[in-house]
This record gives C-alpha cells, sequence and structure tokens, in this order.
C-alpha cells in the first residue's frame, strides 16, 4: 500500500513539474513569434525560456528551432499575401541561407556548453547595439538595381544562415537591420525578405537537430501552436502600426539572458 502511495505522489510530482515547464515555456514562445513577426530576435524571448525549465543549451536550440519553424511560417505566408516579398530576387538568398545555417548547425554539434554560453555573452551585447540603432531603421538611400540587391542579400542571407544554425537567437534583427542599411531595401521589404531568410535557415538546422535527436517533440509540438499564434498576430499587428515598440522588449529580455548566463558562468562555477 505504502509503494502504491509513493508512485502516486511521485507520478503526481512528475505531472506538476511537466506541467510548469508547458506554463513557463508556452507564453514565453508565444510573446517571441509576436517579437520575431514584428522586428525579429523572437529567440531572445523563446530560447532562454527552454534553458529556464532545464534544457540544456543544445536540446533547447533544437527545440526552439522547431516551435520557431512554425511559427515563422506562418509570418511569411502573411507578409507574402501582403506583398512585402520579392520572390525572384531571395531565390539565390534561399539556397545560400540553406548552405550556411547547415554549416552552422553542423559547427554547433561540436561545441561544448560552456563555450556556447561564452559566445553568447558576446553576441548579446552585439545584438542590444543593433537593436537600440535607431538611425538604422529610419535611414532612406537609392535601392540598388535588381541584380545587385539580389547579390548583396545572398550574401547576407550565407553570412546570417551560419549564424543561425550555430546559435540563432537575433538572427532575424540582425539580418533587417542589414537588409535595410546594407541592401538599400525598405523597412516593409526587409521584414519580408528576413522572413523567408530565417525560415530557409530554420529548416536548415532543424534537419541537424532531428537527426541528432535533439528536439523533444511534447514540448516543441505544443510549443510551435503558441508559437504560430505569436508569429499570426505580429505579422498583422506590423501591416497595420508598425514595430517600434518591440525594442523595448527585445532589449529587456536580452539584459536578463545576458544576466542569468553571467550568473551561471561566473557565480555557480
Amino acid at each position: 500500500m505504502l509503494r502504491i502511495v509513493q508512485d502516486i505522489i511521485v507520478t503526481f510530482a512528475q505531472f506538476i513539474g511537466e506541467m510548469l515547464e508547458y506554463l513557463i515555456v508556452c507564453p514565453l514562445v508565444f510573446l517571441g513569434g509576436f517579437v520575431d513577426a514584428i522586428a525579429g530576435g523572437g529567440g531572445l524571448i523563446s530560447l532562454p525560456a527552454y534553458m529556464i525549465v532545464g534544457l540544456s543549451p543544445i536540446d533547447a536550440i533544437g527545440t526552439n528551432k522547431f516551435s520557431a519553424s512554425c511559427g515563422t511560417f506562418v509570418a511569411t505566408m502573411r507578409y507574402s499575401r501582403c506583398g512585402f516579398i520579392r520572390w525572384k530576387e531571395l531565390i539565390p538568398a534561399i539556397a545560400t541561407a540553406l548552405i550556411g545555417s547547415w554549416i552552422g548547425a553542423r559547427l554547433a554539434l561540436l561545441v561544448e556548453n560552456d563555450i556556447f554560453k561564452i559566445i553568447m555573452l558576446i553576441v548579446l551585447p552585439i545584438t542590444a547595439i543593433f537593436v537600440l540603432n535607431k538611425k538604422a531603421l529610419g535611414r532612406h538611400r537609392s535601392p540598388f538595381s535588381g541584380g545587385k540587391t539580389a547579390v548583396i542579400i545572398s550574401i547576407l542571407a550565407l553570412m546570417m544562415g551560419v549564424y543561425d544554425g550555430f546559435y540563432g537567437p537575433g538572427t532575424g534583427t540582425f539580418l533587417m537591420l542589414m537588409l535595410i542599411c546594407i541592401a538599400h531595401v525598405s523597412m516593409e521589404e526587409a521584414v519580408g525578405s528576413t522572413k523567408v531568410i530565417n525560415l530557409s535557415t530554420n529548416i536548415a538546422s532543424l534537419s541537424v537537430y532531428l537527426v541528432h535527436g535533439k528536439v523533444l517533440f511534447p514540448l516543441a509540438l505544443v510549443a510551435a501552436v503558441f508559437g504560430i499564434a505569436g508569429n499570426f498576430i505580429g505579422a498583422r499587428y506590423f501591416t497595420k502600426k508598425g514595430a517600434g515598440f518591440v525594442k523595448p522588449i527585445i532589449i529587456f529580455v536580452l539584459a536578463i539572458f545576458f544576466i542569468k548566463l553571467c550568473w551561471e558562468l561566473f557565480v555557480l562555477k
């Protein structure tokens, strides 16, 4: 009888623990999807959520890739219907993004957890500088020819593909700013192009994580539903009102994540 009671208590405790994981991860994945659809950087919210509940960095990245890919697909379709995506210019970029992401994901599998965290400490402040660079978003420049724009976007897609496959969070924000500042595309086209390229890199890197069993499907599938909802609502909001208010959210989450990594690397050791 005592054994049965103990089994019931253990089972109940495990159930509560699993439910707590979902209660923490799913709302943050929704928020991350909303932010990502508007200004990129949603991974800065969703990836820490997976780590908070105890997933290792590589499992967190793989699981986050699954939910992020589902949400990004929804946002991409929304922006395509709104005419923000020039598909002909993006075909070469899709190819280079896939190659870069595959390379990055392969490199990620070879890196130890602590090295990942140290790299994050370097990446996060750089991301903050880009997010706070309001002048970059406000500049209006003459666009290049279609061919030159396609080449520039393809090079940027390769670079960010490697980064996204290797780490991920902030990819959308980096890429959107680069498209505006370097490729000279409009804000609307930058957002649309970012979604297409980001979706390509997500799919390429996700395939690597799937092969190596780094996606925790029960959590990933439920989180994907919340990610899809967040991206859908965020994309609708952007087409109507713009993205200005999202920057403080990204900076806040980035700061919290930075503090968390510092605590784990330098205090808990």
